[in-house]
């Protein structure tokens, strides 16, 4: 089957709770119509650079799936309907990078940070 990367934006006044429950939702749609996501990251609440529907920020979260064209059609179209997601983006790939995300990977950096002000 293809291989799939998904990046969505909720709305930022959701919960963390209700933005990782997007993430479950929209993978139990996929799995419905035969597709698995292979891996599903939430990278936490980010600032845009413009506004969208009058939101400064928004919840992001990342998926890898491993679909049939229809299913992942079917969850963009369900992501686009629902009043909770301001923004959706699908790319299609043609193998999984090992490991986290760029954006992940950002954050493990800047947890590393705090330790040199510390030496100090």
């Amino acid at each position: 089957m293809p291989l799939y990367e998904h990046v969505f934006i909720s709305r930022q006044d959701l919960s963390n709770t209700q933005a990782e429950g997007l993430i479950e939702h929209f993978s139990t749609i996929l799995a419905d119509n035969g597709g698995k996501v292979v891996e599903n990251e939430y990278w936490g609440v980010k600032t845009m650079a413009y506004k969208i529907n009058k939101n400064r920020k928004g919840h992001y979260a990342y998926l890898r799936t491993d679909a049939p064209a229809p299913a992942v059609q079917e969850m963009e179209r369900l992501m686009r309907l629902h009043d909770d997601v301001m923004r959706v983006l699908t790319i299609k790939v043609d193998e999984h990078e090992e490991g986290p995300s760029a954006q992940m990977q950002k954050r493990d950096e800047r947890e590393g940070r705090g330790d040199r002000r510390e030496r100090r």
